[in-house]
């Protein structure tokens, strides 16, 4: 099938979860002192990183809700015995610093642009709508996309076939005429194969390997990709 739409990931693929999450945990945590437990601020930021990915897992698989996964990592961080409010408070407290360092990566806005025309895009994210739609529109691209589709509302989350179709539905297109790019080699790339998408791993960081994947290093290099112009388009094909 001719690949009509591009599917999108949103944190770490377009916009930059990685940088705005740590240096808005940085200066929350200038504000509010380093936790008991932690030796300097390096060390917390891993920890905050490392329970974000570990609590995430737990909401994807169904094992939690959103806010909850959020309390859950404040009180994990903080060793402390926090009530919902109290969480929900210095969970607030840090996302106004998070927020102030939002930003897309350089290379989505000159892709979005050459793709405009042949394509069609929309959205799949493992948030939920509230978050992931005020954030595409703060950053500026809210109107790139016919459809947002996020795990929460749906109560299924990626790497699930039934995430992957209904995003499929919501452009009523079948998924063989999709392409999914995202970060994440599994959860995006791998998933969206299984559901019978393209699936595209776009791998910023470099990590190599998983040559049964399609793999781009950046958005440069994906209208060439999906245009047919290049030589390449077999798995592992950049990077």
């Amino acid at each position: 099938m001719v690949i009509r739409a591009v599917l999108w990931d949103i944190d770490d693929t377009i916009f930059d979860y990685t940088h705005a999450d740590r240096f808005g945990m940085r200066k929350h945590l200038e504000q509010e002192g380093l936790p008991d437990g932690y030796e300097n601020v390096e060390q917390a930021l891993v920890a905050w990183r490392e329970l974000t990915d570990v609590h995430w897992a737990r909401f994807a698989a169904g094992e939690t809700d959103f806010q909850g996964q959020r309390r859950d990592r404040v009180r994990e961080f903080l060793a402390r015995a926090l009530d919902d409010a109290e969480a929900d408070d210095w969970f607030a407290r840090h996302v106004t610093h998070y927020e102030a360092a939002w930003s897309l990566f350089p290379d989505v806005l000159p892709a979005l642009d050459l793709l405009a025309d042949g394509f069609r895009h929309a959205v799949l994210s493992n948030s939920s709508i509230q978050n992931q739609d005020r954030k595409l529109r703060r950053l500026g691209v809210r109107d790139r996309f016919e459809a947002v589709v996020c795990a929460v509302e749906l109560g299924i989350s990626k790497p699930e076939a039934g995430a992957f179709h209904a995003a499929c539905e919501a452009l009523a297109l079948d998924p063989g005429e999709v392409a999914y790019v995202g970060d994440e080699p599994d959860i995006d790339a791998r998933g969206a194969v299984a559901a019978g998408l393209m699936g595209i791993w776009l791998d910023r960081r470099g990590r190599g390997g998983r040559p049964e994947l399609v793999r781009i290093s950046g958005l440069d290099q994906l209208p060439d990709l999906l245009t047919g112009n290049t030589r390449f388009g077999a798995p592992d094909t950049f990077g």
